[in-house]
């Protein structure tokens, strides 16, 4: 990596259990509000000091199985190069310092410090030497920490994920989700009814959302892997061995209007409980939540049969 990773910030705590209850409300509320990161909280797309592990499993699990992390259906090309060059303009904006972009007669020029590559993109945002990248999404996606998704819409009210970089799924398949609805898409997730049922209109505030929304979801696992697709087995709550994570995701969203489209993006960040547990502030919330949390989604995010145990293991350190 290059010699700039050293001037990158330490992650922010998320923490968006605070009231003590789990619900999942849709909880939207504009890009620019501060929920504990400062400046940062304005950014679409966030770097930490945890940038070259993001990338090194990003890479892992796209080179493993490529085809379940980067997929594309029926996207128009109007609206790949306007995604393309979106997050070209964005990440020059919100990171000078880790990348500057070049307008030229011949196209554009991404220079990412961080990971010393120079994306070239011809002027309609194709990119002008593969190598290892698939496409303009595909490389721009291996330069940031989120995971990053496409909804597209069509002039009869139709729509559909038509793309999707996702390296880091928390639970579920990508591939699986491809070219389907909001509703689709959602509709394993439990206590989603209402707003699947509000799909339609949903994405509708997704398209107009030009200055950014944001929303936050979270969960408890008991590893720090980032990749939690289906496909990888993941370890029980070991009472005997203590071992888990709040894992929180940022997800922002921003509308590109001008294609009827909408930038989705999803960033983890993990917490240790083992820390979070001796400190009231966070352990009493979050033993508040676990107990409150409905029978459905403590059984949607593997939680259930570890319930008892975790929340006595939490509560020891009180």
């Amino acid at each position: 990596m290059h010699s700039s990773a050293h001037a990158l910030r330490t992650p922010p705590f998320y923490f968006p259990l605070r009231h003590g209850r789990y619900d999942v409300a849709p909880g939207l509320t504009k890009l620019a509000k501060d929920h504990g990161a400062g400046t940062a909280d304005a950014q679409l797309f966030q770097l930490d000091d945890t940038f070259v592990r993001f990338r090194a499993a990003k890479a892992k699990s796209r080179g493993r199985s490529f085809e379940r992390c980067v997929l594309a259906h029926n996207l128009d090309l109007d609206v790949e190069a306007a995604v393309g060059a979106f997050i070209a303009e964005r990440l020059s904006t919100e990171h000078r310092q880790h990348f500057s972009l070049d307008q030229t007669e011949l196209g554009t020029l991404l220079h990412c410090n961080l990971t010393g590559e120079t994306l070239r993109f011809n002027p309609r945002m194709r990119l002008a030497e593969h190598g290892q990248y698939a496409s303009a999404l595909d490389a721009l996606a291996m330069q940031v920490q989120e995971d990053i998704a496409v909804v597209s819409t069509d002039p009869h009210g139709e729509h559909w994920l038509s793309f999707a970089h996702i390296c880091l799924p928390n639970g579920w398949a990508p591939e699986e989700k491809i070219g389907r609805s909001f509703a689709a898409v959602h509709e394993p997730v439990a206590g989603m009814a209402d707003m699947n049922r509000r799909g339609d209109e949903f994405v509708k505030v997704m398209v107009g959302a030009t200055d950014g929304l944001v929303r936050f979801a979270w969960g408890v696992t008991f590893d720090d892997d980032l990749n939690h697709h289906p496909r990888s087995p993941r370890p029980p709550f070991d009472p005997q061995h203590p071992r888990a994570f709040l894992r929180v995701e940022r997800q922002t969203i921003r509308g590109l209007p001008s294609v009827g489209a909408s930038l989705f993006t999803i960033r983890t960040y993990l917490y240790d409980l083992d820390t979070l547990r001796h400190d009231p502030a966070t352990r009493d919330p979050l033993v508040a939540a676990l107990r409150t949390m409905p029978a459905e989604s403590l059984a949607y995010k593997g939680i259930a049969p570890h319930q008892a145990a975790l929340v006595r293991w939490l509560e020891s350190a009180a």
